[in-house]
């Protein structure tokens, strides 16, 4: 049961930080990217979320499969973000085009479905 017990703690925490979190976002670059008229995903996470880390390894790649899409991600304990964006819940992305949000949702993790969302702005 020890044995058991050490592995979980050892496999828990790497499962989580596989992917670095880190927020991406600034208002700068989130009002330029709006500008160039690109669009813009954004996706907020929260340390140790694993279904956060999932979302983004979609989104990163969708990012370099779609042309003129700008990726931002934050930690949505950061409250200034979060409250710009009203934004409660970890696993939440955000699609604007036009310097409108177009689509939200929380939790989706499907590439399928996530791919769709895109291809519905772009």
């Amino acid at each position: 049961m020890k044995k058991i017990l050490i592995l979980l703690f050892i496999i828990i925490p790497f499962n989580s930080i596989a992917l670095e979190k880190k927020t991406t976002f600034s208002y700068d670059l989130f009002k330029k990217a709006q500008s160039d008229g690109k669009v813009v995903v954004v996706s907020s996470w929260i340390k140790y979320c694993l279904s956060c880390a999932k979302q983004m390894k979609v989104l990163n790649k969708a990012k370099k499969e779609f042309n003129d899409i700008e990726y931002f991600t934050f930690d949505v304990t950061n409250k200034e973000i979060s409250n710009f964006f009203n934004v409660e819940y970890q696993s939440t992305i955000l699609i604007f085009k036009n310097n409108q949000e177009i689509y939200r949702s929380i939790g989706e993790l499907s590439k399928d479905e996530i791919y769709k969302a895109i291809n519905a702005v772009i």
